[in-house]
């Protein structure tokens, strides 16, 4: 999470008033200098182009060329892609002796999830890692073990090996929305931040556990997409609390 973290560093001055003005006033002068040097730089490399060109050519130029004042030096440089991020709806839910359930959403109105996973980790052993104040869950895909999934896109993909802060947790598999999971999902339209108990009679997977409640935790993601083969979700905390940290990473794993 020190990718998280430092986001959290950079990005929290933004929002303080106070600090936003100390960093103008910082940076103002040496943004004058700055532009200072570079001004007698482009004086400096012009001057030196105009004793190099023929007096045919400086008569051309001067002309058409602007004054080395009004002049714009551009430098264009590779830029490395950048992942595509967007904001989603994430539902983790469970009855408090069965097992994890990970719902993913980019509208809470509807009730036809993105993504729905079932995870073997049991609802107690994340309450458990939960209170480290750090879950990192890293669901593999390896494209050797089933060649049919090499050009899916990672949220189609049917099967996942579990890992949770570097434990395996045996697997999770992409479950489509049962009538009980699209009618829990109907009554927390209207949330988009918050953590309960919801009351017995939703089967999420057996009929035997239908008799027990529901906890769940529901909160907004950042959905940033690095690759065709690497997807991730991060909690975001509300009012920039660092209280929990959870992230949700999904990878596939090619070879040659």
């Amino acid at each position: 999470m020190t990718k998280i973290n430092a986001l959290h560093r950079f990005l929290l001055p933004c929002f303080s008033p106070t600090s936003a003005k100390s960093t103008r006033s910082a940076t103002a002068t040496p943004k004058k200098r700055l532009s200072t040097s570079l001004r007698n730089d482009l004086d400096d490399i012009n001057a030196a182009a105009a004793k190099a060109l023929d007096p045919q050519d400086q008569d051309s130029q001067s002309s058409t060329s602007p004054t080395p004042q009004n002049e714009v030096v551009s430098v264009v440089l590779p830029q490395q892609p950048r992942p595509s991020k967007s904001m989603v709806i994430g539902t983790i839910f469970g009855h408090r002796r069965g097992h994890v359930w990970l719902c993913i959403q980019h509208d809470r109105r509807s009730t036809k999830p993105t993504l729905l996973l079932e995870l073997s980790v049991s609802t107690h052993q994340l309450v458990n890692e939960m209170q480290l104040g750090l879950v990192r869950v890293t669901l593999e895909c390896n494209e050797s073990d089933r060649p049919q999934l090499i050009d899916c896109s990672l949220l189609t993909v049917p099967i996942w090996t579990v890992h949770c802060n570097g434990r395996k947790f045996g697997f999770a598999a992409r479950r489509k929305a049962s009538e009980k999971v699209k009618l829990m999902l109907k009554l927390m339209q209207s949330m988009t931040v918050g953590a309960g108990v919801m009351p017995a009679g939703f089967a999420l997977g057996s009929e035997a556990e239908s008799h027990q409640e529901v906890m769940y935790m529901r909160a907004n993601y950042d959905h940033v997409v690095g690759s065709a083969d690497s997807e991730s979700f991060h909690l975001i905390n509300p009012d920039q609390c660092p209280s929990q940290e959870l992230s949700v990473f999904l990878l596939r794993s090619r070879h040659s």
